[in-house]
Formats: C-alpha cells, sequence, structure tokens
C-alpha cells in the first residue's frame, strides 16, 4: 500500500544553539501561549514540505545524499529579530552566496528529480529561523517580538550538513542527516 508521508529539507543546528533557541521557543509558550513553534526543532528551511511516498524513503535519501555531496559546508550567521508582518517572529539569518546557490540548485532538483512541486516560497527564498507562528494572538504579537529581541540570540555557524525531516504523530522529527561535501 502507497503510504505519502511528509518530508522537508533544512539546515538544523545541535549543540547549545539548538537549546537556547528551544528554550526561546519553550518561554514564548509559557508565557504568550505560542507554542506551533515548537512542532519542529530550531531550522533553516531548504525546501518546503512535501508529500512523498513512505515505501521510497531510503531511495529519497539516496538520491538527495547523492546532490547534496557536491557541496560544502556553508558558514550562516544567525542575528536580529525580524518579523513578516504580524503573522511570524524570526531569527535572521545572514548567508552568503553559497547558501542561495545551494537552494536554488536544490529546487530544481527536487523538481527535476522528485517531481515536486516548486513552491513559491522555494522560488522567493528568504533564509530564516522561526520562534513564533500560526498561533500568534495578535494582542501579544509586540510583547512576543519584545521578548524574543531582549533574549540576544546569535551565532555564527557552519552548517556541515543538510536534515530531511519527517512528520510523525504532528512533531517534525530530524529523520536523516545528509553530509555536505
Amino acid at each position: 500500500m502507497k503510504v505519502m508521508q511528509k518530508y522537508f529539507l533544512a539546515m538544523v543546528p545541535e549543540g547549545e544553539f539548538q537549546e537556547r533557541v528551544t528554550n526561546l521557543k519553550n518561554e514564548i509558550r509559557d508565557r504568550y501561549q505560542a507554542k506551533y513553534a515548537l512542532k519542529s526543532p530550531a531550522h533553516i528551511t531548504l525546501k518546503m514540505p512535501f508529500r512523498y511516498n513512505e515505501a521510497k524513503e531510503e531511495k529519497l535519501t539516496e538520491l538527495l545524499a547523492s546532490f547534496i555531496s557536491n557541496y560544502k559546508p556553508m558558514p550562516v550567521t544567525i542575528r536580529g529579530v525580524k518579523t513578516f508582518g504580524e503573522r511570524v517572529i524570526y531569527l535572521g539569518v545572514d548567508a552568503g552566496q553559497d547558501l542561495y546557490d545551494f537552494q536554488r540548485d536544490l529546487k530544481m532538483f527536487c523538481k527535476r528529480e522528485l517531481n515536486l512541486v516548486d513552491e513559491l516560497s522555494d522560488r522567493n527564498y528568504h533564509p530564516h529561523m522561526t520562534i513564533a507562528f500560526k498561533d500568534l494572538k495578535k494582542s501579544q504579537f509586540q510583547n512576543i517580538l519584545r521578548f524574543s529581541s531582549e533574549a540576544c540570540i546569535s551565532s555564527n555557524l557552519i552548517e556541515s550538513y543538510i536534515v530531511l525531516l519527517k512528520r510523525v504523530n504532528g512533531e517534525w522529527i530530524s529523520h536523516e542527516k545528509i553530509n555536505l561535501g
């Protein structure tokens, strides 16, 4: 039986930085009841969620690994809190041209090799790390924005792998790490 599962591709920092961002998301949940961002680890999306036949998951990973191996680790700087209107609060991502080139190539690869749809957000790529969205109350938006800014979370990272995330029981889990280079 064909079971279609949801996946997406992202950079998922580990260690202390991941802990700090997760702690911030937990504090936002506790203070402002905005918890939707906790359904996934802190990440920088590279390919928006897509459906793929779960029985072909191993083949998906092999194809992605073959493609991703042609790219080198990428520096990424996380700093500042920004918004998309009054609907999303995120940490800003400063990335070099390497990330934009990689995402463009990944988008084309996914369309050509995996028959995935080219989403609007794939075409208008804006790297960011979401910390609150969807269940934000308009009345709390400015408070959450101020609180997030005061947390002063920033870091210079070298991302050396891409993660295939999988939706399991309503949460996004890091399913497979695929090394760059």
